[in-house]
Formats: C-alpha cells, structure tokens, sequence
C-alpha cells in the first residue's frame, strides 16, 4: 500500500463526505483540512482529517477508520461484540452471532459498520453487515464480514 498521489478536498467534496458520515454513523467529523491520500494495490484511498487518518474512501462511499471511529464516537452503524470476540475481530476474523451483544437496529444487509467492543467501549474494526441489525444477536452463523481491523495495514498506515 503505497502513496500514488495526495491532494486537498475542494470545499463541496468535504461537505459530501461530512454529509455521508454523519448519515451513516450519527457522527460530525468536522476539521480544517481534508486531503485525499491515493493508495495503490487496494480499492481504497485514504482521507486524512486535520493529518489523522480518520476517513476511508470505499467505492461506494466515505466511511470512519478504526482511528477515526475511535476519534469520533459513533452513535450509529455500531455493532458491539463481547470480551470473548475481541481477540478474534482484532485479528481481522469476520464476526460471528453469539459475540454480539448489541447491533444496531437501523443496520441493514449490506451497510459499512463499525464493530466495539463493550468493555471499555473502543473500536475494533470495520466490516460489512451480512446480515439486518434486528438479526445479528443470536446463537450462530457469520453476520458481519471484516474489511478493515485494528493491527492491519490500514490502521498502520502513515504518511
């Protein structure tokens, strides 16, 4: 993953990407500077928020880093898994149903989420619902594939 261009968001870029967030996450990421780092070999750029890496820019979207998440605080999208899980989800393993204590109900299939965990209430991971959020809490079955996880280059990266 290696830098192939930087450059700053023009102010209508920045008001998308504020918008798409605070829909998504219940969250106002609001800085000076925005600047959209390019990556290659990934599907991926990085936007850097005041210098933080804060957001990733998916194909289909803007959406909060794990650093980002844990800067921010969602209050949306969040699924929260128990002290049994946190090993695994920190390793990039996707999430299964009986380490979920809570999800949000507003999840739904498909949708970027992000992943706590309930003791002290830090982001893990990012991932997407393969599952409703009324649908996550249960006894077995995979419900949220990880995409993006504390440890991995992402959460590494620096420019």
């Amino acid at each position: 993953m290696d830098v192939k261009s930087r450059h700053h968001l023009r102010s209508d870029e920045v008001g998308d990407l504020e918008e798409a967030i605070a829909d998504q996450l219940g969250v106002d990421v609001d800085g000076e500077q925005y600047e959209l780092v390019e990556l290659t070999g990934v599907d991926f750029d990085l936007v850097l928020v005041d210098g933080d890496p804060d957001v990733v820019q998916f194909p289909e979207g803007p959406f909060l880093t794990v650093s980002g998440a844990n800067a921010h605080d969602p209050t949306t999208g969040v699924v929260t898994v128990d002290a049994g899980a946190i090993q695994f989800v920190s390793d990039g393993a996707d999430v299964m149903r009986p380490g979920i204590v809570e999800a949000d109900d507003g999840i739904s299939e498909g949708d970027l989420v992000v992943i706590n965990e309930e003791s002290h209430g830090k982001y893990l991971a990012v991932g997407r619902a393969l599952t409703d959020g009324d649908d996550m809490v249960g006894d077995s079955g995979k419900v949220v594939e990880s995409i993006h996880h504390v440890g991995d280059d992402l959460y590494e990266f620096s420019v």
